[in-house]
């Protein structure tokens, strides 16, 4: 077994602190990465604090993971000692069932391992990469380019990839006008993806302060929905929305910004139930959807376009000991705009 260092919660109501577990040894298709960075999600703090569903204790958070291959098994082809790789949201899935088969491992019929908080196919916990090492299946592994800064790369494995695929699937793109609520670490994504794929992007915020921000980032409009005016001004007025909030919210308001077969795109995960009135959808035929992470081909494909572009995240670098003061500021939306942890200092 590998021993391996990390900082976890022992329980709903306890700070992470350090502790020290073993993980599996590298078997013939499994890949062994030595984790330099990891990013701070805030599904990190819904899941300590049992806010979804109840969770696996001790539990090592973490699964915006980027680091470099120190082993490989005898099977593995994709991938050689000293690579840069990286691990996402989830590290294990069927891969024979309709959705695996198609690339849409996120959707496993038999539901895909998520990289912690949960059970693994060999009946053991799953821990994340807030630790010193992780040992994945090849499949579930992605390269990433020397191109990019390591450590704002690894957002990307779900504030990046959570927003790339909706944008995907849905074509938003040249000719579309793309509204963005929410300016933290998904939203910010979401504006660099939008204006890298041509869309007219809008930021709906209600921080005035965030307009410079939002601009810098790229965003050729800002909204602040507080001001009635303003609000007014943007009736009907977009193709897509991209709803990147995690904290509980009305969303009605934002479906009368939609046109026509509007589409209303949820990536962020409230914690409690949605209330959507049958008439804030029927008489503009417009959609509620949700979207998750993408698959495994899917996140590579936007690391690469990632590379070819110069997208990266907009990070602020901690030390591990500061991960609470870090979850308290991202509550108050006090980070610009993803906490990512130097693993050195574990």
């Amino acid at each position: 077994m590998i021993q391996t260092k990390a900082y976890a919660a022992q329980s709903p109501t306890t700070d992470l602190a350090p502790w020290n577990f073993e993980r599996r040894e590298v078997g013939s298709h499994d890949v062994q990465i030595d984790i330099h960075y990891c990013g701070v999600c805030h599904s990190d703090l819904h899941q300590i604090r049992n806010e979804w569903f109840p969770g696996i204790f001790p539990m090592v958070p973490g699964h915006e993971i980027v680091g470099r291959i120190t082993k490989v098994g005898d099977h593995v082809k994709k991938f050689k000692v000293d690579d840069l790789a990286g691990v996402g949201c989830m590290v294990d899935s069927c891969q024979v069932c309709y959705n695996c088969q198609d690339g849409l491992e996120q959707y496993c019929v038999e539901g895909n391992t998520q990289t912690y908080n949960n059970l693994g196919r060999d009946g053991q916990p799953t821990y994340g990469g807030y630790s010193n090492t992780i040992v994945v299946r090849e499949e579930f592994v992605v390269g990433i380019s020397a191109k990019l800064d390591l450590a704002a790369v690894a957002p990307l494995l779900c504030a990046g990839i959570t927003t790339y695929s909706p944008l995907r699937y849905w074509k938003v793109g040249k000719g579309h006008k793309l509204a963005v609520v929410g300016l933290g670490g998904l939203g910010h994504m979401g504006v660099k993806f939008g204006v890298a794929f041509g869309a007219e992007v809008t930021v709906l915020s209600t921080s005035p302060s965030k307009e410079q921000d939002a601009r810098a980032l790229g965003a050729h409009n800002f909204v602040v929905t507080s001001d009635a005016e303003q609000l007014k001004a943007v009736q009907g007025s977009f193709d897509f929305i991209l709803d990147t909030v995690a904290a509980d919210h009305d969303v009605n308001m934002y479906l009368s910004l939609l046109k026509t077969s509007g589409t209303h795109i949820l990536v962020g995960a409230p914690s409690k139930p949605l209330e959507v009135p049958a008439f804030s959808l029927i008489p503009g035929r417009k959609s509620v959807a949700g979207s998750t992470i993408g698959g495994i081909a899917e996140t590579q494909e936007m690391l690469d376009f990632c590379a070819e572009h110069g997208i990266v995240s907009d990070i602020e670098l901690i030390d591990i000991k500061d991960i609470t003061g870090a979850y308290e500021r991202m509550l108050k939306g006090d980070v610009r705009y993803r906490f990512v942890i130097d693993i050195a200092t574990l």
